[in-house]
């Protein structure tokens, strides 16, 4: 199938980034250590440490009328003024929700490479919405409504403030890998079509990531949403949607590996994380047909999540290790490029 020249990911091979958080309390700080660590895709910082109110669900009901985020991150919730058609009251991001954002846009404004941002999705802020006792549907809508919203001023916000870089901006989804529970609020339909809206929004101005780190996730689901780029865990058993994984290949899709464990020791080298990669990547050919090729230069590395639980030298080290292993991707990338004569 042939991929449309506005779908195709234009990258550099064998990219290292980050995936939301970090353990910093000082955003210029945090914003140096992204930039010194992972300079050729740094990543925004969500800084929880700092303020309960740069905490995930906390960012996306920043600005939602009817919604009231405390200091501790927690939401009082006014049922009665809940409008999904109400706009945010907060879309330009001056929020104390949004410091770590605001401090990387301004040491990043004279970047031409790629950055990465990233926002809450539609289907985690509407389970968040709907556990704490907003009626589901009204729960969705709004979450939805929300997230487009808050989409399309992220867009604004940094192509004004960064017009020359290159914008590539994820979706977090850790709800969306429990969708085919028989208990989860909405179908899995429904919640495939609400993070595929909030992939549209952005698709009008960066290149599009969707992220999951959890590891019951129907990995079919995810790329029926239509990212160009999926997020995901080494271990959260994409092997077992291998032939999916090679049609999403093949049109150009890309994949983040989350080759480096954020809830568990990583050791003192690269080897076995290394070693577990190309082992994956060995059955995903085997077992479903993936291109070999197309698995090492449509991909990069991350690490599994967000970092808040770390300390600084700990996130250090786990972005050492994931820049490692994204330097022998590249080497294998270029090698199977020249070997192919591409």
């Amino acid at each position: 199938m042939a991929v449309s020249d506005d779908r195709r990911v234009r990258l550099p091979v064998g990219l290292a980034t980050s995936i939301g958080s970090l353990p910093h309390e000082d955003p210029g700080e945090a914003v140096d250590f992204i930039l010194r660590n992972q300079p050729r895709l740094p990543a925004a910082p969500t800084l929880p440490g700092r303020s309960r109110r740069e905490g995930m669900i906390a960012q996306v009901a920043q600005g939602v009328r009817g919604i009231v985020v405390q200091a501790d991150g927690s939401l009082d919730i006014d049922d009665s003024r809940l409008d999904p058609d109400a706009p945010l009251d907060d879309p330009g991001f001056a929020s104390d929700s949004f410091v770590g954002l605001r401090a990387f846009v301004t040491q990043v404004s004279e970047r031409r490479g790629p950055i990465k941002v990233s926002l809450t999705g539609p289907v985690t802020f509407g389970v968040a919405l709907a556990a704490a006792g907003v009626e589901p549907e009204l729960a969705f809508r709004l979450a939805s409504s929300t997230v487009r919203q808050r989409g399309k001023a992220l867009l604004d916000y940094v192509s004004q403030r960064v017009p020359q870089a290159q914008l590539v901006a994820f979706v977090d989804e850790p709800a969306l890998g429990s969708a085919m529970f028989p208990d989860f609020p909405i179908g899995p339909v429904d919640a495939v079509d609400l993070a595929s809206g909030a992939l549209a929004v952005l698709e009008k101005g960066a290149i599009t990531g969707l992220h999951c780190c959890g590891t019951t996730t129907d990995w079919r689901l995810l790329m029926q949403a239509g990212p160009q780029i999926l997020s995901l865990p080494t271990d959260g058993g994409i092997e077992h949607a291998a032939g999916g994984l090679a049609t999403f290949l093949d049109r150009g899709g890309w994949v983040a590996w989350g080759a480096v464990p954020t809830d568990r020791p990583i050791g003192t080298t690269v080897e076995r994380l290394w070693r577990q990669l190309s082992l994956l990547w060995c059955d995903l050919v085997t077992q479903g047909g993936c291109d070999p090729v197309l698995l090492r230069t449509q991909a990069m590395i991350t690490p599994a999540c967000g970092l808040v639980h770390h300390g600084v030298t700990q996130a250090e080290q786990v972005l050492w290790f994931t820049n490692r292993l994204a330097e022998r991707l590249h080497d294998q990338a270029i090698g199977v490029k020249l070997s192919v004569g591409a």
